[in-house]
């Protein structure tokens, strides 16, 4: 119970300070749809266009629905992962090896993006309302208002809309932070320049979120472009995530699939940074309390 209401509660916390970079995020994946035009220069320019437009509220916009999707994408993703990490440690009490841990996290990871799919399809549409003109805004009051109203007037299953890649990217991201880390983190050993320290588990976990950044941006960008979509002529805007990802390239050019880069990454970044420093000290605990006795 604690080691999943404890870590969700620090999230939601940390919801609030970071849903201006998530909705910046958005409307820059959003922007220039179709066109090489950039609507925002740099995220900077995103954020004060937002707050001159929309005012300082106008950043919050979609909190309801941030914190709707960290209650139920954390606490699924850490329960599952809790549940077979349990499983799977052995009879003696020796954790999972690296590729099992590895496995775990993706599986927890996908399962806990299954369930938070409609929250996430919830803040994509209400992040990206205030860009639309106003005969085209949704208008969606809070988090629930859109659930709601998603259900009633485009059918139920609409909620799960961009589940694949929503589950595509939390499987990237759980492989690529571990992976890249795991890498980064011995090379900076080899070098002779670090010791096994809380600086290398530093640096190696800002070089691990730079590298789960750009790996994993290009499928957020389909599913942002995926759940965002409206229906023209009763047919879907996209067929596909693969749709996305080719129109994307031909009409906006190839490096607009790491649109957002700046406020994804300030998101993730630290994350990373803190999900590796301690796992590194709870590791290092383990050994000197449990298998060093």
């Amino acid at each position: 119970f604690e080691l999943t209401v404890a870590p969700n509660s620090s999230r939601m916390g940390a919801t609030i300070f970071v849903q201006p970079l998530d909705l910046v995020k958005n409307r820059m994946q959003l922007s220039g749809q179709g066109t090489k035009a950039r609507e925002y220069k740099t995220s900077f320019h995103a954020l004060f266009s937002i707050l001159k437009n929309e005012g300082v509220g106008g950043i919050y916009t979609g909190l309801s629905a941030g914190l709707l999707r960290q209650a139920t994408y954390t606490t699924t993703r850490l329960g599952i992962y809790t549940i077979l990490f349990e499983k799977m440690t052995g009879e003696d009490g020796r954790p999972p090896n690296f590729l099992l841990k590895a496995l775990i996290g993706m599986t927890a990871g996908a399962t806990g993006a299954f369930v938070g799919t409609p929250a996430e399809v919830a803040l994509i549409r209400m992040t990206a309302d205030g860009r639309l003109p106003a005969d085209q805004k949704r208008g969606y009051s809070n988090v629930f208002n859109a659930l709601a109203r998603i259900t009633r007037e485009e059918g139920f299953t609409t909620l799960w809309r961009g589940c694949v890649p929503t589950m595509a990217r939390a499987v990237v991201v759980n492989a690529a932070q571990l992976a890249s880390y795991s890498q980064s983190k011995q090379a900076l050993l080899d070098s002779g320049y670090f010791g096994d320290d809380i600086l290398c588990h530093f640096c190696a976990s800002m070089i691990s979120g730079l590298v789960t950044t750009a790996a994993s941006m290009p499928v957020d960008i389909v599913k942002t472009r995926i759940q965002s979509m409206r229906m023209i002529d009763g047919k879907p805007e996209y067929k596909n995530g693969l749709e996305v990802l080719m129109r994307v390239v031909r009409n906006e050019g190839f490096f607009s699939l790491w649109k957002g880069f700046t406020p994804y990454y300030a998101r993730l970044g630290p994350h990373t940074v803190l999900t590796f420093i301690f796992l590194e000290q709870m590791n290092r605990l383990y050994k000197t309390r449990v298998l060093d006795r």
